[in-house]
C-alpha cells in the first residue's frame, strides 16, 4: 500500500500529509465514504461539528477494523458555540458523537472577529488540550493578525491553521507566517471546487504526465508542503486522488502552477464572514 508522507506537529505528534474531507458528504453517505477512503489507504479524515456527519465518520471507523492508532481524525468546534463554557460542552459532545476514544485534532473553525474573541475561545482550546482527550489543537480560517493575537495572549502555539487554498488563491504570505511560527498549514477546497481542473495550465501539465487535472492540483500542494484533503463519494474518485506518489512535478511544474495564482476565494473571507448576517 503507499505510503502516505507524515508531517511533525509542533508538539511532535505525526499527521498524514494526504487527508480525506467530508465536507458536504451527506450523513447517510459518510459511512460508506469514509470506508472506501480508509480502504484505499487515507488514514486521515477530517470532519466538522458543523458538517452533521461525526456520527458516521465515528462508525466507519469503528467498521474499518483497523486499529484506532491508525487513523487521524480531525474535527471542528461550530460556529454558535465560542463562548468558553460551550465550547467545553460541544467538544464533549464530539466526544460522544465520534465514539472512538479521543480526537486526533479539534480546531476553532471560524475566528468570528465581529461575534466574539476567539482568544477565550482558544483558551478553553488549552483546556481541552491538557484533559488529554484530544491530541493537537488549532485554528481554521485565520489570518495572519488573528494568529497574532493567540499567539501574543495564549501559551499553547495552534498546531494546525486549515485555509482555503488553492493555484487561484496560493495564501503565500498565509503560509510563510504559519511556517515561521511552526504552524502547518492544512489546505481545504484544494482544487477550488473544481474551477481550476480544466486551466490550461494544469490540464497541459497533466496530458505530459499521464495524470489527471486533479492529481496534478492535488501533487502540487503535496509539493509545497501542505496537508491537503480532497472529498469525493465516487469510489473511483476517491482512489484517483489517493495516486499522487507514482510521479513527481518539476519545479517549473510547480512555478507555472503558483503563478496562476488571482487571490481567488471559493468560500467566505475570515474577516467578514458573520454566519447570522
Amino acid at each position: 500500500m503507499t505510503e502516505v508522507p507524515s508531517i511533525s506537529l509542533n508538539n511532535g505528534v505525526g499527521i498524514p500529509q494526504l487527508g480525506f474531507g467530508v465536507f458536504q458528504i451527506p450523513p447517510e453517505d459518510t459511512r460508506a465514504a469514509v470506508l472506501t477512503a480508509l480502504e484505499t489507504g487515507y488514514r486521515h479524515i477530517d470532519t466538522a461539528q458543523m458538517y452533521g456527519n461525526e456520527r458516521e465518520v465515528g462508525q466507519a471507523v469503528r467498521d474499518s477494523g483497523l486499529d484506532r492508532t491508525e487513523i487521524f481524525v480531525t474535527s471542528k468546534l461550530d460556529n454558535d458555540a465560542h463562548e468558553p463554557e460551550a465550547a467545553q460542552r460541544a467538544f464533549r459532545r464530539t466526544l460522544e458523537t465520534l465514539d472512538i476514544g479521543h480526537v486526533d485534532a479539534f480546531l476553532i473553525h471560524w475566528p468570528l472577529p465581529k461575534i466574539g474573541d476567539f482568544v477565550e475561545t482558544w483558551h478553553a482550546m488549552e483546556e481541552m488540550y491538557r484533559s488529554g482527550d484530544v491530541n493537537v489543537i488549532g485554528v481554521s480560517n485565520f489570518q495572519p493578525h488573528h494568529l497574532r493575537r493567540l499567539l501574543d495572549n495564549s501559551t499553547i502555539v495552534p498546531a494546525l491553521n486549515q485555509i482555503e487554498i488553492h493555484p487561484y488563491l496560493t495564501q503565500d504570505e498565509l503560509r510563510a507566517f504559519d511556517a515561521e511560527h511552526e504552524i502547518a498549514t492544512q489546505a481545504w477546497s484544494p482544487i477550488a471546487q473544481g474551477a481550476v481542473l480544466g486551466d490550461p495550465v494544469i490540464t497541459s501539465i497533466a496530458e505530459r504526465l499521464g495524470k489527471t487535472p486533479a492529481q496534478v492540483t492535488l501533487r502540487w500542494h503535496i509539493d509545497r508542503g501542505d496537508i491537503v484533503f480532497p472529498k469525493s463519494v465516487t469510489p473511483a474518485r476517491v482512489k484517483e486522488n489517493f495516486d499522487l506518489f507514482d510521479f513527481a512535478l518539476s519545479e517549473d511544474d510547480i512555478a507555472q502552477i503558483s503563478a496562476l495564482n488571482r487571490n481567488e476565494r471559493r468560500g467566505f473571507d475570515p474577516d467578514t464572514f458573520n454566519p447570522s448576517s
